[in-house]
């Protein structure tokens, strides 16, 4: 009996002894800070710290990890392979006890607190002040911290934690996501009055002048819906010049210079105000964009997240189509 006592004791003095060595999470903090900012003075800022404060945490902890993170000389700094892994894991680390922390304060109060939504800016413009519009009125203990940005960015930082959410267009590859079909968007084919007249309905695209359809740039992700959604095959009618926004296109085409195709929430918030333009049926059998809800399926705010995308959905109109 009391060798089992002093075994079981043995164990818990190795247990508190071993979590003693244990990184702390603001050293991992710290770090993570750093390779993102890659810059001492400016991750200090960030943690809110003295720059001397952040450099001996990571130290610290080099020192309880017996490995080196960090190369430094007087003048700059790299990180090792090792420290690079190393934050990586960290991230992730913080990541699950942010979602802890929120699970335990959202506990039977799911539509509390913030949340970090990431959205593209071929949505952003026309949905989101909707969107932060119904939640304040109806959910007034929730926050929604908003970032804009292009889908693969958003789908990084939302791997990293530094988001909680994307709204984006789909299909995109969500590999390693969980996601939820919000609505459905329409693509129209718009062009200045004057030239709509002589397009004979429905519009044949081999009827149209070379580099007559203007886009955006690729790297936004609504372009190649609109080449695959609305069947455009022959390049040749593509315009070279690519826009960097929906209103860019939108002056282009209103200066008789071509047409385009944009999403039916953009003309419904009234991007076309003020422009001679016309909207018409493009060929095909209606084409359209999914609009989806995106998040980790490592997260504890699920019932959160597919509240809100019932939410976003009734503004939407509450149509589910299936692509």
């Amino acid at each position: 009996m009391l060798k089992c006592k002093v075994s079981y004791q043995s164990i818990q003095a190795a247990v508190i002894g071993k979590m003693k060595h244990l990184p702390s999470l603001k050293n991992l903090y710290y770090l993570v800070n750093l390779y993102q900012e890659q810059n001492f003075n400016r991750a200090a800022k960030v943690c809110n710290v003295s720059q001397s404060t952040l450099s001996s945490g990571i130290q610290n902890l080099e020192e309880q990890l017996g490995h080196q993170l960090i190369e430094r000389d007087h003048k700059s700094f790299m990180f090792t392979a090792i420290g690079e892994e190393v934050v990586g894991r960290c991230r992730k680390i913080l990541t699950d006890v942010d979602d802890l922390v929120e699970l335990v304060r959202n506990q039977g109060e799911p539509m509390t607190g913030e949340i970090r939504l990431g959205c593209i800016p071929t949505i952003a413009p026309f949905l989101l002040s909707r969107v932060v519009r119904h939640c304040q009125q109806h959910y007034p203990n929730m926050v929604l911290l908003l970032k804009e940005d292009t889908t693969e960015r958003l789908l990084d930082a939302l791997g990293k934690g530094e988001l909680d959410l994307l709204l984006l267009a789909l299909p995109v590859d969500t590999s390693g996501f969980h996601s939820m079909k919000v609505g459905v968007d329409p693509f129209k084919m718009v062009m200045h009055k004057d030239l709509s007249h002589e397009v004979h309905q429905p519009v044949d695209y081999q009827a149209l002048p070379d580099e007559s359809i203007f886009l955006l740039q690729n790297e936004h992700c609504i372009t190649g819906h609109a080449i695959s959604a609305c069947q455009l095959g022959d390049s040749n009618k593509i315009n070279p010049f690519a826009a960097t926004s929906l209103h860019t296109l939108v002056q282009m085409v209103n200066s008789k210079l071509g047409t385009t195709f944009l999403p039916q929430m953009a003309i419904d918030a009234g991007i076309l105000k003020d422009t001679e333009l016309a909207v018409m049926d493009p060929p095909g059998s209606a084409p359209y964009r999914d609009i989806g809800l995106v998040w980790r399926q490592t997260t504890s705010r699920i019932r959160t997240f597919r509240t809100l995308g019932l939410e976003i959905e009734k503004l939407l109109g509450g149509e589910s189509r299936q692509g």
